[in-house]
């Protein structure tokens, strides 16, 4: 579901930036925009601009879609973490990864 709400897109940013043991300044400076702009888009009080959207997905690293929809139609930052972790690994080592996952899934359904 997309969300239109500004304030809830504040408090997402919010979590996103904490997640990732971020200030404001750090990711206004990384957007390159103004700290007071950035703290206003937390805080819910300015309506982002598409521009702005892109520039701060691309800071944090995440897509529009972490900030624009509900969290229970998307992973989380953590399972997208592990995800860029995983495809950053060699094939050998991302194929030992799978595995290693594959057989603690199974381990769950007995």
């Amino acid at each position: 579901m997309l969300i239109q709400d500004m304030v809830h897109i504040g408090e997402k940013l919010f979590r996103i930036r904490k997640h990732y043991g971020l200030t404001q300044h750090e990711v206004a400076e990384a957007a390159g925009i103004a700290d007071k702009t950035y703290a206003r888009l937390e805080r819910g009080t300015l309506n982002i601009r598409t521009d702005t959207l892109i520039k701060l997905c691309n800071a944090l690293h995440i897509t529009p879609d972490e900030i624009l929809t509900d969290d229970s139609t998307q992973a989380s930052a953590r399972e997208n973490e592990i995800l860029a972790r995983l495809h950053a690994c060699n094939p050998k080592d991302r194929e030992t990864a799978l595995r290693l996952l594959d057989t603690f899934l199974k381990s769950l359904e007995e």
